[in-house]
Formats: C-alpha cells, structure tokens, sequence
C-alpha cells in the first residue's frame, strides 16, 4: 500500500494553500478511521495519558507506552503519515537520549516523524534529531507538558513580550529543521503572524482560523 503523505508533502501543503487535518489517535481502530477519512496527519499524542490511562497530566506518561500505541496506530492506519509525541523526560536531558527515544519510534512503532514541546531551549536537541534523520514537528505556544510553569492551561502570547518571544521560537525551530509547528492556545493574531512568518506548516489548536492546519483531540 502507497503511503499518502510524506514530510515534503506536508510542507508542499502550505505552498499549495491546502489546509492540513490532524487528529490523535492512540489504537488501531481509531487510525483505520481516520485514515478512511483522509485526515492528513494522525497524531499518536502523549495526551493519551489523559485521554487513555487515566493519567492527571500528560507528565507521567512513558516511552514503553508511547511505543506500544504508536505501534498499534500503525498497524490500523498502514499508509497514514503517523507522528509520535516525545513524552516528558524523553528528550530534554541530552541529545543522545532524544535521537534514542526518537529513533524508537521509527524503528518500533513504523512512525514518520515525531513531535516535541518547546522553544529555542530545544533547537539543539531538534537540529541533532534531524542530522540523525529522525524528521521533527515542533511544538509552542501552551506545552502541556510544563503547563505548570506557565501558570496552568490557558492562552499563552496574550502581552508583547511573550508574543515576540513566540515568534521568535518559530523562527529558530524552523532553522533548526523542525517541518511543521504546533501552535497552541495562542491570540488569533499571532497564529496569523508566526503563520506568515514562517515557511513551514503551522498547526493550529485553539490558535485562531489563520494557521495553515488544525489539530484536535479525539
């Protein structure tokens, strides 16, 4: 079976004016869905934590489980263009550890790309997981994973100085190699500006109308 998207024609997408569809899938059946809707992007999100296991946060959540349910989106959803979510603690202490972790999911779970949290804190670890070959999806604006330290789950960019750091996070992951970026709980008007910013896909969830995709939660 011919896979239907790759990296490049994800970030043809944009080029195209075509609006990208990701959702979150977390086992076989709900991919084999989605894909027969023709959604884009499945998405096998550490949300699962919370949405699957019970989880409070998505924190607890680890690369065993990550794996297990990568893998299972991937054997409903054999042609779909499947990323896997780095889960807290995975990557962020080394760039060894994340191009492991990272290549687990390509190697085990049969994913095409992954997905982490972060700003420019992060554009060493994504730069070092591209050279590896390992095809990364940013990921700014609310970061669940250290919702905490934001002050709790609510819109990020609100005042001049968090929106011109935003921005600016943008540019330096797309330096850095990341192909797309999540864009989350962000003013509309600064979805449409990292969107114009940047020449990379922006997938917006709870970031305004202007972004060039949409993600949800299933």
């Amino acid at each position: 079976m011919q896979k239907n998207k790759t990296v490049a024609g994800i970030m043809a997408m944009k080029k195209a004016g075509e609006k990208i569809t990701m959702l979150t899938a977390y086992d076989a059946a709900m991919a084999a869905m989605l894909a027969a809707a023709d959604v884009d992007v499945l998405l096998v999100g550490d949300s699962l934590g919370m949405v699957v296991l019970g989880y409070d946060s998505t924190v607890p959540v680890t690369m065993d489980e990550m794996i297990h349910h990568a893998s299972a989106v991937r054997r409903g959803a054999p042609a779909a263009f499947v990323v896997g979510d780095m889960p807290f603690g995975s990557y962020q202490s080394s760039k060894r550890d994340s191009i492991l972790n990272g290549g687990r999911f390509l190697k085990e779970a049969g994913c095409d790309a992954i997905k982490l949290e972060g700003g420019q804190e992060m554009c060493g670890i994504v730069t070092a997981l591209v050279q590896a070959g390992i095809s990364v999806m940013g990921h700014i604006g609310l970061t669940p994973q250290t919702a905490t330290q934001l002050g709790g789950y609510k819109v990020q960019g609100r005042d001049i100085e968090s929106a011109r750091k935003m921005v600016e996070d943008a540019v330096a992951l797309e330096k850095a190699g990341a192909f797309a970026l999540v864009l989350e709980c962000l003013p509309d008007e600064l979805g449409r500006i990292i969107s114009e910013e940047i020449a990379i896909p922006t997938i917006g969830i709870g970031a305004g109308v202007h972004c060039d995709g949409q993600v949800l939660v299933t």
